[in-house]
């Protein structure tokens, strides 16, 4: 194909000049050329549709296109490629010209969704993957992005046919290196948004970690700079690739990845957010992003240095962390009132929005979250942990914080004795709440105290959507119980709200043979401790540890130390159980349904390995503790309890 031209090829941008009156005579000229049999006249007809067509003529544009036909099009560009079967090539100034002139064309021609949306348009975008790949000039390839982002948006087949021929991999090469904030960048964006909205996570995430690493990284350096709505852009990409579900590889590769930026570019773009007057609904995209970054590199993440374009001070090191935490308690109150809106006119109308409140429950999740990020890194500052030099908070701000997370798990109790008054306990809404609650109780567990006091009980019962009987709660709030019992007052409140039973029945589910419950030494730890802080304290609360769970606690833990040989769990298992027989006799024990004679064997054997404990070398400081428990109740009760006499001493 060879065509005398005058200049290079056609400015990329003539295609959007204004236009006269469609039905000139001028149309009716170029139709003729671009129905001509020789090249020459076609392109002379695409030449003159370049100088008079408005892209916003899509009737016009129609016409051209059916009077062109897609075959001389590919020509041209395959032409313009320098690829065999194009036609010939000719110089390359002519090829650089068939080239800009083809793609500009076709991006216009693909403004019109119909043409979009044919085989025709569909079968190019390889080819113009490929020009964009070999970087040709940046009108060009503004252009190819265009046609891209068209074709895929448009027909139905269009993101595969993007992804298929290598669009994860372009995409994640080309982002850092498009101009920040140009109409290319805008289009390489959408067509990410495209590929992970469209197509199956599970199929994407998997396939493409890198790449989408590559990609976020390139992401978060547009969301620190920028100051447009392209902001705003990347913000929501950023989101949605971080928060989906099929996330875990693509966060693996980021935290793999040595010496980048991204994470500190993450906190300049969410500071920047939170710190402006921006919509409820792009601060709450902001704190999403901000839970998924502490999940990936740590909550220290939330103290560092920040530098905004259009801020010439030094911000403080904790302006992140303020800003997340006071947002995010915001966020709190607003949506518990909503929430509990949404239940009260439920339980009036007997109708539920359930997707409406599903929404808020995530959204909520996602602010409870950051919290208890807030909560676990200032229980750092108190501890002995080794911390980042720049992750330093003066005292007063430390007494801020506390006092803004005091006020803030008073409204969440707040939420949660409306919520009782409605008699509800169920709900994920719920257990996150007591989730948070005993996050901070665990670090202080006599904040809020009238209030806890009020509502332990309730707590304890409160179930998720997905569990038939209270489980999770209890794990939530044992730290707190625990750390309470070692005092007079929180026995007695155990003892008073009944919660007792409820750690009980927890260490049975835990320790239980057949249950679908995975062990967690710690969780054991701390609710055998409570149970033996408890027990050692029940003469002071004036409590009886006659009932039927101290029995059925009897059992487990026999039962569960019979195949364990480590001292720690043999020796704790048998204080309890020596605790619990100090209170009853041989015959309640033997008649009670629960408990049967293999049990009372199991229990016979802990009891007199525990008690030769003493003789089998070095203990440790708390071990002997225990045993002095242990040997102490045994010379109270052997008497009474003859039968166990009889097989310890077998």
């Amino acid at each position: 194909m060879e065509v005398e031209t005058s200049g290079g090829g056609p400015p990329a941008q003539s295609a959007a000049q204004p236009s006269g009156n469609s039905h000139s005579p001028l149309l009716d000229d170029c139709l003729k050329l671009l129905r001509g049999e020789r090249d020459e006249q076609r392109l002379a007809g695409l030449l003159l549709v370049t100088k008079f067509c408005n892209k916003q003529d899509h009737s016009t544009i129609f016409q051209v296109y059916r009077a062109v036909g897609p075959k001389f099009l590919l020509r041209l560009l395959r032409t313009g490629m320098g690829k065999v079967g194009g036609g010939g090539g000719g110089a390359a100034e002519n090829r650089d010209a068939y080239l800009q002139l083809s793609v500009t064309v076709l991006a216009a021609f693909c403004r019109v969704p119909e043409i979009a949306a044919s085989q025709d348009m569909l079968s190019l975008i390889p080819l113009f993957q490929e020009i964009i790949s070999t970087g040709s000039a940046s009108s060009v390839i503004e252009d190819c992005y265009e046609f891209v982002y068209l074709v895929a948006n448009t027909h139905e087949d269009g993101v595969r046919a993007l992804y298929d021929s290598g669009g994860m991999q372009l995409l994640a090469s080309q982002l850092s290196t498009l101009p920040d904030g140009s109409p290319i960048v805008e289009l390489a964006m959408r067509l990410v948004q495209l590929i992970i909205s469209r197509l199956p996570a599970e199929k994407v995430f998997i396939e493409h970690p890198s790449e989408l690493a590559i990609l976020v990284v390139g992401l978060a350096r547009l969301f620190a700079l920028l100051q447009t709505a392209l902001k705003f852009e990347a913000l929501h990409l950023l989101s949605a690739i971080l928060s989906s579900q099929c996330s875990a590889p693509v966060r693996g590769a980021l935290n793999s990845m040595a010496n980048s930026t991204w994470s500190t570019d993450m906190r300049m773009g969410i500071v920047a957010v939170l710190n402006n007057r921006v919509a409820p609904a792009e601060k709450l995209q902001a704190l999403i992003l901000a839970e998924c970054t502490i999940s990936i590199v740590g909550e220290e993440w939330l103290i560092g240095s920040v530098k905004l374009p259009d801020v010439q001070d030094p911000i403080p090191v904790d302006r992140c962390m303020l800003l997340v935490l006071g947002t995010s308690r915001v966020e709190i109150a607003v949506l518990l009132n909503e929430l509990a809106r949404l239940r009260d006119e439920a339980s009036k109308s007997h109708s539920l929005n359930a997707e409406v409140i599903h929404m808020k429950q995530r959204n909520l999740a996602i602010c409870y979250s950051l919290v208890e990020k807030v909560i676990k890194l200032v229980s750092k500052f108190g501890g002995d942990e080794d911390l980042h030099p720049d992750a330093t908070i003066s005292d007063s701000t430390l007494t801020m914080i506390i006092s803004g997370l005091n006020e803030t798990i008073s409204v969440v109790l707040d939420y949660l004795e409306d919520v009782k008054d409605h008699g509800e306990n169920k709900g994920d809404d719920l257990l996150a709440s007591v989730r948070l609650i005993g996050s901070y109780l665990a670090e202080t567990p006599h904040a809020c105290g009238e209030k806890v006091k009020a509502l332990l009980g309730y707590m304890l019962s409160i179930q998720g959507e997905d569990e038939a009987s209270p489980f999770y709660s209890i794990c939530f709030l044992i730290p707190m119980l625990c750390q309470i019992t070692m005092r007079t007052d929180g026995c007695k409140l155990l003892a008073s709200s009944g919660a007792y039973r409820a750690v009980v029945e927890y260490l049975i589910r835990l320790i239980a043979p057949n249950s679908s419950t995975v062990e967690d030494v710690g969780s054991v730890s701390l609710a055998c401790d409570t149970i033996l802080n408890f027990l050692m304290k029940r003469e002071q609360i004036a409590f009886t540890s006659s009932g039927a769970s101290f029995i059925k606690l009897l059992s487990a833990l026999s039962h569960w130390t019979e195949d364990r040989g480590d001292p720690d769990s043999l020796m704790m298992a048998s204080s309890i159980c020596a605790l619990i027989l100090d209170s009853i006799s041989e015959e309640t024990l033997i008649r009670h349904p629960d408990f049967s004679n293999d049990d009372l064997v199991s229990l016979s054997q802990l009891m007199k390995r525990s008690l030769a404990m003493c003789g089998k070398g070095m203990m440790s400081d708390e071990e002997s503790d225990l045993y002095q428990i242990v040997h102490a109740c045994y010379l109270r009760w052997v008497d009474r309890f003859p039968r166990i006499k009889e097989l310890i001493e077998r």
